[in-house]
Formats: structure tokens, sequence, C-alpha cells
């Protein structure tokens, strides 16, 4: 005997409506109503469902190599560094790590600078070599003094240092303890003597009498900066790091990091002695911080006399995540091996738990006071710019872009891809007047499954909408049922010639029980989501296969 078909089995049909609206949570838990995946969405108006401002195309860069800001916009295209738009010198084609202290912006690894105020720029080191140096008694502010000259007549010192310098002598050969770092104290007029401290050369003859002597050479002079993977500034130093090591710069001088005269102004430097070498340092709440994949060091005191550096041995910036450091709404935010962290002057906090669980790597990250942007490498590979907001505690997926550097200028935040593009985002505040184009945003919103926390089969009969969008804007809405098969288009803005006011929208649909059911909303241009009511009615437990029934 044939049986007759299934009849549903149920309580009616019931109304479920959503008015608020969450951030990204790519979690298998995400519940009814949570969003597992969003492109190009935003936070300004949470709870309220909105794409993000469009991007402002500012240029196209050949080769990008890094972008910075002090006063104006900094940029290196290959090998050419270009300020306010001007081209200011050339450095090494190679990825930049950028400073500011002053008047000046410090490139590494080249190690080069420019006044932004006189518009030089240079190296901060500084060489030269010279045969028959003459080491001999001199002067110093006027009074003679015992070994403390040298003398090159075919060099300007002038030319390479200046007074207060710590210039490395090397290549002595008759007297090798004359191969130090002393202090400059002053420098002839016509360049070729400098002047250090009373006896700190050895010279012929004795102590109470020394005499003059020649070293054939060649004799090498130089100002030297370490070699430093990362930099920052912070209380009129630059602070760096490389390997077990942290650097402190001559007070308010970039050009000077191992001038060690005992005063408050000194330079500074000290192995750490923990295990694995320096990630990342930033400036935050008045202190240095250097971290390394398992710790975070803060360096207390006001001199060098009284520096010392505090450790805290938890979640630190992963290696090659440097760049993720930025201070966004008060809060520090970096890119640990567990994930995206938040410190405030603690113990870090965690603020991963949304991702569902893909380890990132590379992050670049910058801020625009209220948002922590972050662009980061998944698993495979593949590129995600994410967004967090400090007011809302949200976080969004914007899209695929993979970001080189931040820089925040005139309250706006510029961001450089590794494609050359030079894009403001964000909610801009003062657009320059070269914009290139301004760019149309497509977004999309993926719910999490709609399981209504029912065992029994559901059936959906219809969908309402409250939404508005801008004119020639597009919103689509789509389902798909129990993970399986392509996503179906079940409804699209009836007129998208005209600005569509804010209503209600009906979308009726062919009724299919499933288990469960996910919701998606595409679109283009400007649109705002205020709530979705959807119309479902339950089966039975007893027909709870898999499939059309």
């Amino acid at each position: 005997m044939p049986m007759l078909p299934g009849l549903p089995r149920g309580s009616g049909l019931t109304k479920l409506t959503q008015v608020q609206f969450g951030g990204y949570n790519h979690n298998l838990y995400a519940g009814d109503g949570a969003i597992y995946d969003t492109r190009n969405m935003t936070g300004d108006y949470a709870p309220v469902l909105s794409p993000r401002e469009p991007r402002l195309l500012l240029r196209e860069l050949e080769r990008p190599n890094g972008i910075f800001a002090k006063d104006g916009l900094m940029w290196v295209d290959g090998t050419d560094v270009f300020y306010k738009g001007a081209s200011v010198g050339t450095v090494e084609d190679s990825r930049k790590t950028f400073a500011e202290l002053g008047a000046y912006i410090v490139i590494l690894p080249d190690k080069a600078y420019l006044n932004i105020l006189t518009g030089e720029f240079g190296s901060i080191e500084a060489s030269v070599a010279a045969s028959s140096v003459l080491f001999t008694n001199g002067t110093l502010y006027g009074v003679a003094t015992n070994a403390n000259s040298l003398t090159v007549s075919s060099v300007d010192f002038n030319d390479y240092f200046k007074a207060g310098d710590a210039v490395t002598i090397s290549g002595c050969t008759v007297h090798s303890e004359n191969n130090k770092t002393p202090i400059v104290r002053e420098i002839s007029s016509d360049g070729h003597t400098m002047a250090f401290y009373a006896n700190v050369f050895t010279l012929n003859g004795t102590v109470t009498a020394p005499v003059a002597y020649t070293e054939p050479g060649p004799v090498t002079f130089e100002r030297k900066m370490p070699d430093l993977e990362f930099i920052c500034s912070n209380e009129n130093r630059l602070w760096g790091c490389k390997g077990d090591e942290i650097f402190a710069s001559k007070m308010g001088d970039i050009f000077n990091w191992y001038v060690f005269d005992g005063l408050a102004s000194d330079s500074w430097t000290v192995p750490v002695g923990s295990e694995g070498d320096f990630t990342g340092c930033v400036s935050y709440i008045g202190y240095p911080m250097f971290f390394k994949d398992g710790a975070i060091y803060k360096v207390l005191g006001t001199e060098p006399q009284n520096f010392e550096t505090s450790a805290s041995f938890s979640s630190g910036v992963q290696p090659g995540s440097g760049g993720s450091l930025a201070v966004s709404g008060d809060m520090l935010f970096y890119l640990s091996r567990n994930g995206v962290m938040s410190y405030t002057g603690s113990m870090p906090t965690r603020q991963y738990e949304m991702f569902g669980g893909v380890l990132y790597t590379g992050g670049v990250s910058g801020s625009d006071r209220r948002k922590y942007y972050i662009s980061m490498l998944d698993e495979g590979g593949s590129p995600h710019l994410f967004v967090f907001d400090t007011e809302s505690g949200l976080w969004f997926r914007e899209d695929e872009t993979r970001a080189l550097g931040f820089a925040y200028h005139d309250g706006n935040l510029y961001m450089l891809c590794d494609d050359g593009r030079l894009w403001i985002v964000g909610n801009v505040m003062s657009p320059p007047d070269d914009i290139i184009e301004t760019e149309r945003v497509e977004w999309s919103v993926e719910f999490a499954d709609f399981s209504e926390q029912a065992p029994e089969k559901k059936g959906v009969t219809k969908f309402y909408m409250r939404l508005e969008a801008d004119e020639d804007a597009a919103v689509d809405l789509w389902i798909r049922y129990d993970s399986v098969g392509e996503w179906s288009s079940v409804w699209t803005t009836e007129d998208r010639t005209e600005r569509q006011q804010k209503r209600s929208f009906t979308v009726p649909i062919i009724p299919r029980r499933a288990d469960h059911f996910r919701l998606r909303l595409t679109g283009t241009g400007d649109c705002k989501v205020y709530g979705i009511t959807r119309e479902l009615y339950l089966g039975s437990t007893l027909r709870s296969l898999r499939g059309r029934q």
C-alpha cells in the first residue's frame, strides 16, 4: 500500500525578529542570528548592519616599500623617498621601518634620515679613512691639553662629525690602544683637527711628557648606529632592538648611540638575557615597550643611571608580526602566536575568540584612534584585512587586501598595499584634492546556522526585512539549506535607480523543510539593515533525515 506524503507536524507559524546585529564570529558554535562571515562591513552604526565607507585611492606606487607620517605623508617607491609628494632622497630597494624624533624621520635598515624643517637628507652613520694621522697634544676650550688631539691635513672633519659625536677609531698599529670610541669635544675651524678630553690617547714619551707621533694608516673614523631591526621614539630618545639587546640613543640625538659620558643625556644599551630574539617595539603610555614571542619588556626610569627593564612572560608579538603593534582606543593591539591581543599595561587580553581557531601570521596594522586595522595571512597564505571597532567592541572582516603599512595623518588613515595602491581608509576627515578615484563597495554578510534551537525540521515561509538603500545600491538575499548545495537567490531590491526609503520588504519563498538554514545578504553601495524577521513552522522529529521532505 503506497504511503501518503508526510505532512508538517508542529505548532503553526512562528515569527522571530532580529534587530541587534553583532560582528564577525567565525565559530562553529555561532548560533541563530550570529554573523559567521563579513565582507566590507562596519561597526559605525552598530547594532544596525551597514557596509563600510568607500576607500579613496591617492596614488599607485610601482614598488611599494613603506609609508610613514610626520607633519606630512612619506612613502618609499623602489629606491625613491617621497615626502609631501616630492622626491627627497634615495635608499636601497627594500621594505622600510620608520621612526621620528624632533624634526627628523629615520628610515631603516638604511639608517637614513630626513630633516623635515631643512629638507636635509642623509645618513645617520658617517665614515672617513685617512693615512698619516698625527696624534698629539692640543688644546681644549682654549687651554693647552695633553694627549687629546688628532690631526689629518687631508680631511675636513666638519664634513663628517660634530662636537658631541662618539667616533670609533680603528686601524691604529703603532699604539693599538688608540683604537677606541672617544667623544669629540671640539673640531678646529679648518676641520683638520679633532680634540677630545685630556689623555684620551696614548702618545710616545711618558704619561707626564707625551710626545706626538704619526699613525701611518689607513686609520678609519666612524660614527655608528646599531643594526636595529625595530625602532620607536619615546621621551626624546630613539629606542630600538635587535637580537636580545635593547638600545637607546643619546637624548635628542638620532646620530649618537654610543655616548657614555656618565650624564643623564647618555646613550644606553642592555642585553636582557632571555630566550629568543626581540620581535617588535613600540612606545606606549610613556614607556618604550619591547616584545619577544613569549615576553613583554618595559623600560622603567628617567635616565641611563636608573633605567631598568621590567619583564612579564606572557604572549608577546609573533615573529614576523612586528608591524602589528598599534594603539587604538587607549589599548595596544598586536598579533601573538595565538592570535590578536590587547594590552593596557599589565597582562595582555585575548581578542581572537571570534576568529574560530584560524591562526594568522604576518600581521601589519594601523589605527585611526578608534579602529584597529590589521592585515594578516591565514594558514594557506591568503590575506585578510580585519577591523576592530573599540567603541562597539566588534570585529569585522573587510576583504582580501594585503597591507604593507599604515600611517595616520591629519585625521585620515592611509594604507599602502602590496599591489602599490595607496588608499585612505575608514571615516575620511579631510580628503586631499588629488584623489584618483573612489571605490564602489561590494559587501556581504553570512549568518551562522539558523536551527532555532529546535531538533525538529523547520520550514521557512517568509522573510521581512526593514532596510534603506542609496540610489544605485543593490541588495540581495540568499538562502542555503542543511549546509549542502548552492546558495539560492530569493530576493533582490525592486528598483536600483531610486533611493529605497527605510521600510519593510516582504520576501515570500517556497517552503522547504530542513534541519537548519543559512542566510546571506550581498550588495553594492550604501545600505542599512535595521531588522530581519523570519516566519517559519516546526515539523516533526520523526522525519529528520537530510533532504527535501
